[in-house]
């Protein structure tokens, strides 16, 4: 895949960020959460890729654009996979909470595991803590198998866990073991990826949250030569039917999936935008005079190249925002 395809796929994730940007604070989930999705279909017109949504907003009955299955870009044949969030962190946006973000992962044809909407035990480290997690393991052998590989004492270690009852035994289990730990309300994908940074202080993400997010996490971490594991794991009878559906067994279901089960091959790419400021990436800024500043992190796993981008953009200046910013007011 064309190497400067990572700057258009940041590209797309400014401008969604930009345009859900609007919303900090305002309360409105579901304003935040379209502007970002009509940001980022309307930038993907520019991008030279062509591709197929895989992992995305819903059916086509649930979402008008970026649905699964929606073939977007601008190039001549579908030659991707691409899986979206355009905003991760809905009711992060909604309260101004930290640590929202735009994310893309896009892959060759046939890169991305399609996930079922439904939830997913997962446990992710970044690089120097690779090949030592096991997500049939317990939690004990885990956090012990990580502090060794990261040459850190247990109480130095930190776990990130979704603040959600589900997690309550983990909390405990963590707890007991004498280690740290860090709560978080929303928004996964960046949680799994702190793992991967050192000024973070995050060394471990536990615990259960949505599959689709578990692929795009997988992604950024493969970029980074982190490691993920994930187990698919509906809450309940209508999940488990949507994943038979699709084709997962009972045996497939209860398969631990590693990184490259959801993420194969090695040219796979990873952009995010800061929405709301967060550990990893600052959100975005709005000045006088039609400016207005993004930060975002954009990934190849082919090269292992990391960049750190600071935009300024003239809103003013851009069709998409004008008419964008125009529209969510």
């Amino acid at each position: 895949m064309d190497r400067d395809l990572a700057l258009s796929l940041v590209r797309v994730t400014e401008i969604a960020a930009l345009a859900s940007g609007r919303y900090m604070g305002r309360g409105d989930r579901i304003g935040a959460d379209q502007a970002a999705v009509d940001g980022m279909r309307a930038a993907f017109d520019l991008v030279n890729t062509k591709g197929r949504v895989v992992i995305g907003e819903g059916e086509l009955d649930e979402a008008p654009m970026l649905y699964i299955g929606e073939v977007i870009g601008a190039g001549m044949d579908v030659e991707a996979d691409i899986a979206v969030d355009p905003l991760d962190g809905t009711s992060l946006v909604a309260k101004g909470l930290p640590n929202a973000i735009s994310v893309i992962a896009m892959g060759p044809k046939g890169c991305l595991l399609n996930a079922p909407d439904t939830y997913m035990k997962k446990i992710a480290v970044g690089p120097k803590a690779a090949g030592r997690i096991d997500l049939d393991a317990s939690v004990e052998e885990n956090l012990f198998s990580v502090a060794k590989a990261l040459n850190k004492d247990i109480s130095d270690l930190t776990v990130i866990i979704q603040d959600r009852e589900r997690h309550e035994d983990i909390i405990r289990e963590v707890r007991r073991i004498g280690a740290r730990i860090k709560l978080f309300g929303e928004g996964d994908v960046a949680a799994a990826i702190a793992t991967a940074f050192e000024d973070t202080g995050v060394d471990i993400l536990m615990g259960i949250g949505g599959a689709p997010e578990g692929v795009i996490a997988a992604v950024a971490l493969k970029c980074m030569g982190g490691d993920f594991q994930g187990k698919l794991h509906p809450m309940s009878h209508e999940e488990e039917e949507r994943c038979k559906e699709l084709g997962w067994d009972e045996d497939k279901i209860d398969k631990v999936l590693t990184i490259d089960d959801l993420a194969k091959g090695n040219d796979l790419f990873f952009a995010a935008t800061g929405i709301s400021d967060g550990e990893l990436l600052k959100g975005v800024v709005y000045y006088g005079d039609n400016w207005a500043k993004t930060h975002s992190v954009v990934m190849r796993s082919k090269t292992g190249t990391i960049r750190f981008i600071e935009a300024r953009h003239r809103l003013d200046k851009n069709d998409i925002l004008k008419e964008l910013l125009a529209k969510h007011r």
